[in-house]
């Protein structure tokens, strides 16, 4: 009888053979999706198609309790795999059957499934899950207010992990069907379309549908007592507004500026192109925050926002990032400029359109407002870095490059790039880089120079720079009236000193006030300039 001797590395060898290759390589999904502000941000090893949401919310306790249905496609060949949930879980399905799960850091829920997921195959998961979202904190702060008759969740970068399982970052957009149980007499507002409502058993079901890719914290959740508008657009869109009955003195103000939401709209499509989403409107819940944010169609403004009056530039501001943050989203944190340079540029379009101010005295006034010395020139509003995501000059400056682009290359290129860029990219992600070459294609300028000056400079763009991007301080003629003025005001003549410190300093165009007014500190401030009409 012969016997086979194997020597010990065919024996793995043989071994290896044994073992299926598609077991093997099986391997955990990143628990980041590899951004570089926000590295815990997302997972890797797959990507989320459609999320099914099925709530129910308590106003008086604050108790949420879900069930999400997520599809997804698997990117590689998956042995675990995290979502980003900050509430309890109490059952995990993947294809139906259960999976093992543990909560880690944060935020991380760890789902093992019962069989590992290949590498492009579809796949659905169910998590059911509860919880009081505004006793959940991240580093001390929340993105769920509490309110008199209910809660709202908004906040950016970060607000899904409040209320439901995903994979929270840009970069993983999908579609959204939201379903909410409230007691009868209360309203859920959120996203996209309402589909339907139905009263039983003391408890309204809201249904809604946004059926264009969406950015986790651009989805939202409102519920509480409102007064509500709905219209239809020219183009028969439907517009729903929703106003809290509580939001006091400035219950009117607050409408009378989100009432004028399609106008807003029908006008920025003649900037940016075609309205990208299936609805418009707006929501202003009775929450103490100051700031607005862009989720999508249905921006989410603070009533603080209105205190001293309507303002229809804030709302300018979120509908422009309907093109501008929601249709093309950001890939990575760092090109924040492509959403809030371009939504603050809308403002001044805006101005120059209600003759308040022109794009370019908006231009010239913010470049001669402040100093070469002041800190706000050190900012980079192409990589601001995440202590200063939403500050002041990423807005300001970062419009000031974009009228310095404007002057480089002339109107009608300039508003080909600003029409053609959300076309190109729709309903995906891009960078400031994608930007800049996108622009050099349309224009046919090379453009590295100019916007490596206003963008990636931590200083001042000197005068010969500014002169050559057609930016400059006030003119001689505007100096000497603003001189004048100084020395008419006041019961007595004004000093040479106080002339020459008035004719110092720069001519505001009337729009200011207004486009200024959106400038509030942040939710997460960390002691920098903040601003809240993201």
């Amino acid at each position: 009888m012969h016997r086979r001797i194997i020597v010990p590395s065919a024996l793995a060898a043989s071994l290896m053979l044994a073992i299926p290759a598609s077991a093997a390589d099986f391997t955990p999904g990143a628990p980041g999706i590899g951004d570089s502000y926000y590295p815990a941000s997302g997972n890797g090893g797959y990507d989320v198609s459609h999320y099914d949401l099925r709530l129910r919310y308590e106003p008086a306790t604050d108790l949420l309790e879900g069930t999400a249905t997520i599809l997804a496609t698997t990117k590689q060949n998956l042995s675990r795999f995290n979502l980003d949930l900050g509430l309890k879980v109490s059952e995990v399905r993947v294809n139906g059957r259960v999976a093992k799960f543990a909560a880690s850091g944060d935020h991380e829920l760890e789902v093992t499934p019962a069989v590992p997921l290949e590498k492009n195959k579809e796949v659905s998961v169910v998590v059911r899950y509860a919880g009081k979202p505004s006793e959940f904190k991240v580093d001390g702060w929340s993105a769920w207010a509490r309110t008199p008759d209910g809660g709202v969740a908004a906040q950016e970068p970060d607000s899904a992990v409040w209320w439901f399982p995903s994979n929270d970052h840009p970069l993983d957009k999908a579609t959204f069907d939201v379903s909410v149980s409230v007691p009868a007499g209360h309203q859920a507002i959120s996203n996209g379309v309402l589909q339907s409502q139905s009263t039983a058993l003391g408890r309204t079901r809201f249904n809604w549908r946004s059926d264009k890719p969406q950015a986790t914290y651009l989805a939202t959740l409102a519920v509480g007592k409102f007064d509500i508008t709905t219209d239809r657009t020219a183009n028969g869109l439907p517009v729903l507004n929703a106003y809290s009955k509580d939001l006091g003195a400035n219950a009117g103000a607050a409408r009378a500026s989100i009432e004028r939401t399609t106008e807003v709209a029908e006008w920025l499509e003649t900037v940016f192109g075609p309205y990208p989403f299936n609805s418009l409107g707006g929501y202003v819940p009775n929450v103490t925050s100051g700031f607005a944010l862009e989720t999508q169609t249905r921006p989410f403004y603070s009533p603080r926002q209105f205190a001293n009056g309507a303002n229809v530039s804030v709302v300018v501001h979120e509908l422009a990032h309907q093109w501008y943050g929601d249709s093309v989203s950001v890939r990575d944190w760092k090109d924040i400029w492509i959403n809030e340079g371009f939504a603050r540029y809308g403002q001044w379009l805006w101005s120059e359109k209600e003759g308040e101010g022109t794009a370019q005295e908006l231009a010239d006034y913010v470049y001669a407002l402040r100093g070469a010395e002041d800190p706000f020139w050190t900012v980079k509003p192409g990589d601001p870095g995440p202590e200063n995501q939403f500050h002041g000059a990423v807005y300001d400056r970062g419009a000031l490059a974009l009228q310095a682009l404007r002057n480089k290359v002339g109107d009608e290129a300039f508003f080909a790039i600003l029409k053609g860029w959300p076309k190109q990219f729709a309903y995906g992600n891009a960078r400031v880089a994608d930007f800049v070459r996108y622009a050099e294609r349309v224009s046919g300028k090379p453009l590295a120079e100019l916007f490596d000056t206003w963008l990636y400079q931590p200083s001042k763009p000197a005068a010969s720079a500014a002169g050559a991007a057609g930016v400059s301080a006030p003119t001689a003629a505007e100096t000497r009236a603003r001189a004048g003025a100084g020395a008419r005001t006041g019961a007595k003549a004004a000093t040479a000193g106080e002339k020459a410190k008035a004719a110092a300093k720069p001519v505001q165009p009337k729009s200011w006030k207004k486009i200024a007014a959106t400038n509030t500190v942040h939710e997460r401030d960390h002691g920098h300039e903040g601003h809240g009409g993201h």
